[in-house]
């Protein structure tokens, strides 16, 4: 899996991957125009969408509807060193039997998103500075 980052202008910036690509930016507080969610709400949906594609998959293998399924994905700032220091994921299932709940749980605990946030991954950085042509 790769993503390639590149600046548009300002705090502007185009991730793209595959034949997709997403605009990130930031609010003008920041020095933005708001023309794209910010990298910390980009984590968010990511964790939201993950959260809601295990829950649909569960729902859907079973033979239950998943029309109306929501994620809600919040989260509060921690400081020293700044980061994303919780999380919440609340899944909305109307009509769901109680029967189902637990199992809808454990689903959305599976999602490869949530499971790298609970176990951090190794990161390497790297600066590249290729000669100027």
């Amino acid at each position: 899996m790769e993503i390639k980052v590149k600046r548009l202008d300002n705090m502007r910036f185009e991730a793209s991957t595959r034949s997709h690509r997403v605009i990130c930016d930031q609010p003008p507080a920041n020095g933005g125009e708001d023309d794209g969610m910010s990298p910390p709400e980009f984590l968010l949906v990511s964790l939201g969408t993950c959260a809601e594609f295990y829950a649909v998959q569960y729902l859907i293998t079973r033979g239950l509807p998943a029309n109306g399924v929501e994620v809600t994905v919040s989260a509060e700032k921690a400081a020293h060193p700044a980061r994303l220091g919780s999380f919440r994921i609340e899944v909305t299932v109307p009509g769901l039997d109680p029967a189902h709940e637990a199992g809808v749980l454990r689903s959305v605990k599976a999602c490869l998103v949530h499971n790298t946030l609970l176990n951090a991954p190794a990161i390497e950085t790297v600066v590249r500075m290729p000669a100027i042509a």
